[in-house]
């Protein structure tokens, strides 16, 4: 699914990932496309892999974005059928947690 969801998007030069997405499959896929994985491997790899600690270190910022998003009951279960309305209630989550 990593592979879909990235292809989609024009323009990455970087992915921040976490250890999940660490799978030689996934930096195979990276670096046919000229993307620099900055995944920090996982820690039964045989092999260290290097990654950039100071870029890893912003993935913070998106993992808290998720988790105050996830505050709101309604996001968090998915309780809308519909993706467009749950866009929409996505979308109001967003400003109401960041405006206040």
């Amino acid at each position: 699914m990593a592979e879909e969801c990235v292809s989609l998007i024009p323009g990455i030069q970087e992915l921040l990932a976490d250890k999940g997405y660490d799978t030689d499959a996934i930096r195979a896929f990276l670096k046919e496309r000229g993307i620099k994985p900055v995944i920090e491997g996982k820690s039964n790899r045989k092999k260290k892999i290097r990654h950039d600690k100071k870029a890893y270190k912003n993935r913070n910022v998106v993992e808290r974005c998720f988790c105050r998003l996830k505050d709101f009951r309604r996001i968090a279960t998915r309780y809308d059928k519909l993706a467009q309305n749950f866009f929409s209630a996505l979308c109001f989550a967003a400003t109401l947690a960041y405006w206040i």
